[in-house]
């Protein structure tokens, strides 16, 4: 199996793996063994965010990796993202900092801006005071700070991307946006690609472990019905005739669209299996029938936006 896998090159010429391993919902106590089972099985992109609260752990799993001599610094690629509650230019700094006090590194290789509507620190009240192009003159401080190799977003809308993108001194290296079978992004696609943006799918399977979510109140969000990705039929004739997994299928769409992954697992099975991917691919006339399937729905409407004025899916309300 290929250590790391294929790169992609973002903008400012960093490179960064097409494939790696998502982290959202995985307890600290499971994240630790499941970075180190992932980077023993050849990735080197780990993708997580201070709201995730797993940094400590993971900076454990790195650090240890790297003492036992598995890995160096240089061979990992380490994502986390700003959360809302931190989008003030007066917070940025300071939120980046104590993300890399957690990961026990000097610096990422790349920070997002997770959503793009400010909350205020408790994330009780939404502050309509920060703009996107405010928040992204803090993150390009960031980067010239030397805190991050590389900055991008999360979840904003292609509107958002366009405005930033006529202020930015450093442009955006890479959006990470909700991206699958049933919610290809076509759109977002183009237009990244217009401006030399990488992308990076999440919910790339379709994201069947979101019904186990629960948010730390204890409640259990109730998601809208939505078909899944993993039981579309065509996927299904395609994972016959590649001898792959539906999920497998699912995730060489994504990279043969030239978008990174980062599937999220704490099975050891499943993390090496969701790795094994890079022994074929799928035709133009596969991929075009893909795009084409006949379900588009988003998986995450990220409702707490209703009411911002950078709500990124106002449109689609």
């Amino acid at each position: 199996m290929t250590v790391g896998g294929p790169t992609l090159t973002l903008s400012n010429g960093v490179t960064m793996p097409f494939f790696g391993l998502g982290t959202w919902q995985s307890k600290p106590e499971e994240v630790k063994a499941a970075v180190k089972a992932a980077v023993h099985a050849g990735y080197r992109l780990i993708d997580t965010a201070a709201v995730y609260q797993n940094e400590d752990a993971i900076g454990e799993a790195v650090e240890e990796l790297i003492k036992e001599g598995v890995v160096t610094r240089d061979d990992l690629f380490i994502t986390t993202k700003l959360w809302m509650t931190h989008l003030h230019p007066d917070h940025v700094e300071e939120a980046c900092r104590d993300s890399l006090k957690k990961l026990k590194l000097d610096k990422v290789d790349l920070y997002l801006s997770h959503m793009p509507t400010a909350f205020n620190t408790d994330g009780s009240k939404q502050d309509h005071s920060v703009t996107v192009e405010d928040n992204w003159k803090v993150l390009e401080k960031v980067y010239k700070a030397g805190l991050a190799r590389a900055i991008g977003v999360s979840n904003y809308s292609v509107e958002q991307v366009e405005r930033i993108m006529k202020v930015a001194e450093v442009p955006i290296h890479n959006q990470q946006v909700e991206l699958h079978l049933y919610f290809p992004q076509l759109e977002m696609e183009k237009v990244c690609r217009k401006h030399n943006i990488t992308l990076t799918s999440f919910s790339t399977l379709g994201s069947p472990g979101r019904f186990n979510f629960t948010l730390p109140n204890g409640v259990r969000p109730a998601w809208a019905p939505a078909p899944a990705d993993m039981d579309d039929a065509f996927v299904h004739e395609l994972a016959k005739k590649y001898h792959k997994s539906s999920a497998q299928i699912l995730l060489r769409y994504v990279i043969d669209r030239n978008i990174a992954v980062i599937p999220k697992s704490v099975t050891d099975s499943r993390i090496k299996e969701n790795f094994d991917v890079f022994d074929f691919k799928l035709t133009a006339q596969e991929l075009e029938r893909l795009n084409n399937s006949p379900h588009h729905v988003r998986l995450f409407p990220q409702d707490f936006m209703i009411g911002h004025p950078e709500d990124a899916f106002a449109s689609e309300r």
